[in-house]
């Protein structure tokens, strides 16, 4: 006889907003400390159990979860559930209004921006732990479904507002089984939150912050909504928003909340899906840095070529670009001096290897990738793997961006950047194709 196993769900928030002024992170060369709150920083977690398998993702308002923390977190979180590591997916949802996370390394151009808080960094760890667990022990019998949203107006291709870029959203959605009243949502949406900029002193979460309380009030309910950032490494609000400001952001997040609500009304719920998790790491190449004298002039190139756009009526746009390009040529400098002392080996030795995870839904999965991604890379692997979607800043920060060849041939701001080649980019495709092929349903 064969017995139906229980499919369960459960889902918790905890608050991980700074208690004192921070810095916020994100924009170079600007002082940003804090002087309250916007919105609420929070981490969201959502577990799933298909009777055998459990998974627990875990979405946190921050710019980045330093590698440190994930590991800390993870053991932390076994130690109270029970579950391996490899099944917790730790991700953030990449806010530049939120506290500084990391101390400065060999890339660092920006004298402005200090060290991490240690003490913030402890209650992010304890916030990350405080909503796996809760999500964890709060499982209950559940249905589960996924579809598809579509948005368009909040973002494009940051470098061309015509090219690559991913408009489809993953909205993954849970329900009790007896009530059907909501128990957690989860999203995926490949764009970067930076609405908000430098003048901005509230620490907030940006739109993806707003989609969720659309979305909360929208359903009637405080239901926990996990926001993933997708491949955005080369995609941005620059093209679309009318200004840097919360208002801008609400509108924004109003379009994704609308869109993921439309989403969720579609769904046909399952009573029970087939869970699995695997894992593999690799290790990115570091790419060709210049010397100190190339890397030198082109600081000075492109900061003459910034000077001419502001004086020459170039759009605002296109004048941020280059002002990112500038921000690119100084990291690129500051890292082939690193190089020429040695100290950009402990700077690799601290990031590697690169974790890939792979946590399987049903018929759907969910890829996480350390780094900022160019989409181009994500949209390789669905394309050759319908629903299989690809979150960025998962499981640890890195350092820089994984760009593609004709980026790094443009030589602007992402390549500049990064420590890492652009074969970094195929080895993350060609390792979690592998994954995928292995654990097929």
């Amino acid at each position: 006889m064969t017995t139906t196993k229980t499919f369960l769900a459960g889902a918790a928030t905890a608050d991980i907003s700074p208690t004192t002024s921070q810095f916020l992170a994100g924009y170079p060369h600007v002082e940003r400390w804090s002087t309250g709150l916007y919105d609420p920083l929070t981490s969201s977690a959502l577990a799933l159990d298909d009777g055998q398998t459990c998974l627990l993702f875990i979405a946190n308002d921050i710019l980045y979860v330093p590698k440190h923390i994930v590991a800390r977190a993870r053991q932390r979180i076994t130690e109270a559930t029970g579950l391996p590591a490899k099944q917790i997916m730790i991700t953030a949802t990449h806010t530049h209004s939120g506290p500084v996370v990391h101390n400065r390394g060999p890339g660092s151009y920006d004298k402005v921006v200090p060290d991490a808080d240690p003490a913030y960094l402890a209650d992010l760890e304890n916030g990350i732990v405080q909503a796996g667990v809760t999500a964890f022990w709060s499982r209950r019998p559940a249905e589960i479904g996924m579809a598809t949203a579509h948005v368009e107006g909040i973002g494009t291709n940051r470098r061309d507002p015509k090219g690559p870029a991913d408009p489809e959203i993953p909205v993954f959605a849970t329900r009790d089984a007896r009530t059907k009243a909501l128990i957690g949502i989860m999203e995926v949406y490949a764009m970067h939150p930076t609405v908000l900029h430098e003048d901005s002193r509230l620490a907030s979460g940006d739109f993806p912050a707003m989609g969720r309380q659309y979305l909360q009030q929208a359903l009637g309910a405080k239901v926990p909504v996990l926001h993933h950032m997708g491949a955005a490494g080369n995609q941005s609000p620059r093209h679309c928003v009318r200004g840097q400001t919360f208002d801008e952001a609400v509108r924004l997040g109003t379009i994704l909340g609308q869109a993921v609500e439309k989403a969720i009304a579609s769904i046909a719920f399952q009573p029970h899906l087939t869970l699995a998790a695997v894992q593999t790491a690799i290790e990115y190449p570091l790419r060709d840095l210049p010397d100190v004298a190339t890397a030198a002039a082109k600081v000075e190139a492109v900061r003459a070529k910034f000077a001419r756009q502001q004086q020459d009526g170039t759009p605002r746009a296109i004048v941020r670009t280059t002002e990112c390009d500038l921000f690119g040529a100084e990291a690129s400098h500051a890292l082939a001096k690193s190089k020429a002392d040695g100290r950009i080996d402990a700077a690799l030795k601290s990031c590697m290897p690169a974790e890939i995870q792979l946590l399987r839904i049903g018929p759907w999965a969910v890829v996480g990738w350390q780094g900022e991604v160019f989409i181009e890379y994500a949209l390789a692997i669905r394309q050759a793997n319908p629903g299989v979607f690809v979150c960025t800043c998962a499981n640890g920060s890195m350092a820089g961006y994984i760009a593609t060849e004709q980026a790094a041939a443009e030589g602007g701001y992402e390549a500049s950047t990064s420590l890492f080649s652009t074969e970094s980019g195929k080895r993350l495709v060609a390792a979690t194709q592998r994954l995928l092929d292995e654990t097929r349903p």
